[in-house]
């Protein structure tokens, strides 16, 4: 009986690892003809360029406004290319005054080349989004609807200063800021690309 489900679990999970397999790799007749992959990986490498400056380890503040006032944190970040450098991962951790964990966040920052759009998608505190996000000359915007109201983060980098600053938007009212986070870049970092399985 135990080797029997032994042997069903192994059918399973070998069935959802060719299913995966198939999905990536055989286009749907209802897709239009698939272009050349190095041709899509070498447009989603040269996109992703926009946020090269992002790579390595960062340290520094968060504050949030809540209504009993500040909330303050140690906050760090970690990015770096996957895939080829066709997208990156990105790891924000907020640390409390004790030194243990009061956020963990992971999202992965890629690009559409037959959309010509960038998308940010996040995890988070059990959560999970998917979000416009649109690189510039001196970071980035990315916005999450919110019903009535919009935050909207804009980032940008300045004399080795990365700041990110939240604001909440509602119809034509001034907008409200909520969040403020300067980080500066600590160093270099292998992660994520560092530590794959060897093929033997």
């Amino acid at each position: 009986m135990a080797l029997r489900m032994r042997r069903n679990k192994m059918r399973i999970a070998t069935g959802l690892s060719g299913a995966i397999l198939l999905a990536v790799t055989v286009p749907s007749s209802a897709q239009p003809v698939q272009q050349d992959p190095a041709t899509l990986l070498a447009a989603e490498r040269e996109a992703m360029q926009a946020f090269a400056w992002m790579d390595g380890e960062w340290r520094g503040i968060a504050v949030t406004q809540i209504p009993g006032g500040e909330h303050r944190v140690t906050h760090t970040e970690r990015i770096g290319p996957l895939l080829g450098g066709s997208i990156r991962l990105v790891e924000g951790r907020s640390y409390r005054a004790d030194g243990s964990t009061g956020f963990n966040a992971l999202a992965m920052l890629s690009f559409d080349p037959m959309a010509k759009t960038y998308r940010m998608t996040s995890h988070a505190d059990g959560r999970y989004g998917s979000f416009a996000i649109a690189p510039n000359a001196t970071g980035y915007v990315w916005q999450i609807p919110a019903g009535p109201m919009t935050i909207r983060y804009t980032a940008t980098l300045h004399d080795g200063v990365w700041t990110e600053i939240g604001e909440r938007l509602v119809d034509a009212k001034p907008p409200v800021p909520f969040f403020r986070m300067e980080l500066r870049r600590v160093g270099d970092s292998g992660w994520p690309a560092e530590g794959s399985v060897a093929p033997n």
